[in-house]
């Protein structure tokens, strides 16, 4: 608070630079806050991810594929009311998701019904062929 100048009740007395720590830490409360829940599996020549974004609008979201990555942005602004007590959670929401060396990105499908949006990476199921690799001597 401005102004307050009560000193901050340590974490740990034994550790108590650690406070200090817990509270900035990228994944603690505030990191996990807006991070999108996923779930990811193989199906048919597939990986598919299923994210969770009940109460969002589909176009209030974007999904990008790039470097073998899958992002997906998703923005709930607050409606403005007088509420009580409001447990949503409102702004920007983003979830990056590293892809296997065989997705072909180019054909990145994704759907949305119920709050759940479905995207599906086809995946390239034939392996490149062993080739023998020839060494050049050098003197």
């Amino acid at each position: 608070m401005p102004g307050d100048t009560a000193p901050k009740k340590p974490f740990s007395p034994w550790h108590p630079d650690l406070s200090e720590w817990f509270e900035n830490f990228p994944f603690g409360r505030s990191g996990e806050q807006n991070s999108i829940r996923i779930e990811e599996f193989e199906r048919d020549g597939a990986l598919v991810v299923l994210a969770e974004l009940p109460g969002i609008d589909p176009k209030d979201v974007e999904i990008t594929v790039r470097d073998r990555s899958l992002t997906i942005q998703a923005e709930r602004t607050e409606e403005q009311r007088d509420k009580r007590r409001s447990e949503f959670r409102y702004g920007s929401f983003t979830r990056t998701i590293p892809l296997p060396a065989q997705a072909k990105e180019e054909e990145v499908t994704a759907g949305y019904a119920k709050g759940l949006l479905t995207v599906t990476v086809p995946l390239d199921t034939e392996r490149p062929a062993a080739r023998q690799v020839q060494i050049k001597h050098e003197e």
